[in-house]
């Protein structure tokens, strides 16, 4: 079985965010950590590696300091890390990352592929998806289970109140939620082995069946209106009433919101 994982190197929001003068993300100046979907769908892939002797190769598009998410992919256990990375790429959307991704994972021989829901620098969930699209396999979105069944994969996806239980024939995609597993650290000797390792770097000459207008910031069709910090809330209205009155208070603003 051959499994590639789609992993994220984003912005570590803890320590806030800075944006360029375009509205882009300023990611050269911002610590950064692996996107947290992104680690669970790894953790998925070496489990199928301990499980069933996979082959997981993770890849990533970004700057060339995005190698240190793909050593530490190494050193959780992963067999092979792809490096997308060329200046004509720089400012993609969604649908150019995806189409950056689709393109170089037409070099790859897979069985199954993995990525994040969605990433914390952008909220989108769109880029699994679209990968999928471009490929033409199926995709079965927001798993928090996963099994295998001889040349199918069985995904318990996440809906609403309740859960789906989808089948699918490999090759598809899958996108993960956080909430899958408990990711791995990263071992002592893995670090090491890791940081030896040669990681493989591709860019545009090596991407398949993709056009030039669909790539970077020019082939980006979002357009940024306006970036800004987060507004912060209020302090909310304060009331002080008995215990009687406190009830119909709070009874009578969910009726305002239609809650109840």
């Amino acid at each position: 079985m051959k499994v590639v994982v789609c992993i994220k190197q984003v912005p570590d929001t803890k320590g806030g965010v800075q944006f360029n003068p375009d509205g882009t993300l300023n990611r050269a100046a911002m610590l950064t950590i692996m996107n947290p979907d992104d680690k669970a769908g790894l953790e998925a892939a070496l489990r199928l590696k301990d499980q069933y002797g996979a082959d997981v190769t993770v890849i990533t598009m970004g700057l060339p300091k995005a190698e240190d998410v793909l050593r530490e992919a190494l050193a959780m256990g992963a067999d092979h890390g792809i490096l997308v990375t060329d200046r004509v790429l720089g400012g993609a959307d969604t649908w150019a990352t995806s189409t950056t991704l689709a393109g170089a994972i037409r070099n790859l021989d897979y069985d199954l592929i993995i990525t994040g829901r969605q990433a914390i620098d952008g909220d989108t969930a769109q880029v699994g998806p679209q990968i999928a699209e471009h490929l033409g396999i199926p995709v079965i979105s927001y798993a928090e289970e996963i099994k295998i069944d001889g040349d199918s994969v069985i995904v318990k996806r996440q809906y609403e109140d309740r859960y789906h239980s989808l089948k699918a024939k490999m090759p598809c995609l899958i996108t993960a939620l956080s909430e899958l597993n408990e990711p791995r650290y990263m071992t002592p000797g893995g670090i090491f082995d890791a940081y030896d390792a040669e990681i493989t770097v591709w860019g545009r000459a090596n991407l398949v069946d993709v056009d030039d207008s669909n790539l970077g910031l020019k082939g980006s069709p979002t357009k940024i209106a306006k970036a800004s910090d987060k507004v912060r809330k209020g302090s909310g209205e304060k009331v002080t009433l008995d215990p009687e009155e406190s009830v119909a208070y709070i009874v009578g603003k969910l009726k305002d919101k239609h809650v109840i």
